[in-house]
């Protein structure tokens, strides 16, 4: 039980030092008592998990906590960080129960966020969110609207593409990023000639080589089969089978690193991302957060110099429109439980000096369009002059999906890249996941 500025809060309290009663919904301050687990003395605790284990990411976090809480005494914000590839199933969990569930939490958006609105989980921000961070983040916020209400705030616009080292195209002799396929095929044999890896594959985790697919499809499907695909699950058209085959050619260019199946796509040097950023490997494919995971990758844990970015090439006679991107938004969900002032700090970090921050820290695009002049990394105004010239910009498919079909997507790709399955049987699996709700 909460009193803030006069006015009576009914929320279910989360205690802080004991779950012992949790469950209890009090109406005044007088019904709640006076015992240490009911924080009487109005302390409140705010619990927020995010992604970022290491580096600036996470220090920028606790920073924003801490200011936070200087100028909200009565508040403690404890911050947790959860490895990317956990944070999925490990959330889904924790909010099965909202006293083991955190108070602020990642939203990747579409049928994933869906999912826990639906299920009551996450409180509705529309009339809570400033009239400042609606406006100068309007653009950001389809990702954390459901039904024409704000679930999350985003925090950053993170368009995907190819990334690639400068030096390693210029020692093959690369002198043009590619725009169409038979170039991009052009560019890896290049690549090949002069004995360097051309493609980075983090095949262990799933998503990032199931990535290739989603771009895929983007080319070869029209517009309206895309949507009609994640809006009503229908894959009947042959241009998702394409998609597959289309996978299957890169598969035979040999393009990807040794052992691309077992690798990582984040964690550590060897990982595929570290092999970008240490010279070997010439691209990777992978959304906007990429400057900043390889950063943290780096010998001198500096922003990858030669670092460059070009948009996923055309597809002769592909059925997609030429500009349409793929990406996603890293946002932040309130839990239903949660007290008001999670709203309170959402708010306070997205505003422009805290999304310059976040920007500065995480080697990203901030959601907020005011912020946007500290965007100083090369490849990122690359990246923000292809965003903005996009016809459209479509999520993930993983994310548009949720977290059944997006897995049995994910999976369907990995075992055909590993020899197990088709083009054909990707679809199939997607079909089944999507029959069983």
């Amino acid at each position: 039980m909460l009193v803030k500025n006069n006015k009576k809060t009914i929320m279910k309290f989360k205690s802080v030092a004991a779950a012992l009663l949790a469950a209890v919904t009090c109406v005044s301050m007088a019904a709640c008592g006076s015992g240490g687990d009911t924080n009487a003395d109005g302390k409140v605790e705010i619990t927020m998990w995010h992604n970022s284990t290491t580096g600036d990411g996470k220090a920028y976090w606790e920073s924003a906590a801490k200011a936070f809480e200087k100028e909200n005494p009565n508040v403690t914000i404890k911050i947790e960080a959860i490895q990317n590839e956990d944070m999925d199933g490990k959330l889904q969990t924790a909010l099965q129960d909202p006293n083991s569930a955190p108070d602020i939490f990642m939203a990747r958006g579409g049928q994933k966020l869906r999912d826990v609105v639906e299920a009551g989980q996450a409180m509705d921000l529309t009339d809570k969110i400033s009239d400042t961070v609606k406006n100068q983040m309007a653009t950001a916020e389809a990702t954390g609207t459901i039904d024409g209400k704000i679930y999350s705030v985003q925090q950053s616009v993170l368009p995907g593409g190819i990334w690639y080292s400068k030096d390693l195209f210029e020692k093959a002799g690369i002198t043009e990023t590619p725009k169409t396929w038979d170039e991009f095929k052009t560019v890896v044999q290049k690549l090949k000639d002069a004995g360097i890896t051309p493609i980075a594959v983090g095949g262990k985790d799933a998503w990032p080589a199931a990535h290739w697919w989603y771009w895929f499809a983007l080319r070869e499907c029209s517009a309206d089969t895309f949507d009609k695909a994640q809006s009503d699950k229908d894959f009947s058209d042959k241009c998702w089978t394409r998609t597959g085959d289309d996978v299957q050619a890169l598969l035979d260019l040999d393009a990807f690193n040794d052992g691309f199946l077992t690798t990582p796509a984040q964690q550590g040097a060897s990982s595929s991302a570290g092999l970008l950023a240490n010279h070997m490997a010439a691209m990777e494919l992978m959304g906007g957060w990429e400057p900043g995971v390889i950063k943290d990758l780096t010998p001198d844990k500096k922003d990858m110099a030669d670092l460059g970015y070009f948009a996923f090439p055309t597809m002769d006679g592909g059925e997609g429109d030429p500009t349409a991107i793929m990406g996603g938004s890293d946002g932040m969900a309130v839990g239903e439980w949660a007290p008001e002032e999670a709203v309170d700090f959402l708010n306070f970090v997205s505003e422009k000096e805290w999304q310059e921050k976040y920007a500065e820290a995480f080697s990203t695009i901030p959601a907020n369009k005011e912020a946007q002049d500290v965007v100083t990394n090369e490849a990122l105004k690359q990246v923000l002059t292809v965003y903005n010239d996009a016809s459209s910009v479509s999520m993930w498919l993983d994310t548009v999906f949720g977290q059944n079909i997006g897995n049995a997507l994910n999976e369907g790709v990995v075992n055909m890249m590993a020899g197990q399955g088709s083009a054909q049987d990707i679809v199939k699996g997607v079909e089944t996941a999507a029959a069983k709700g």
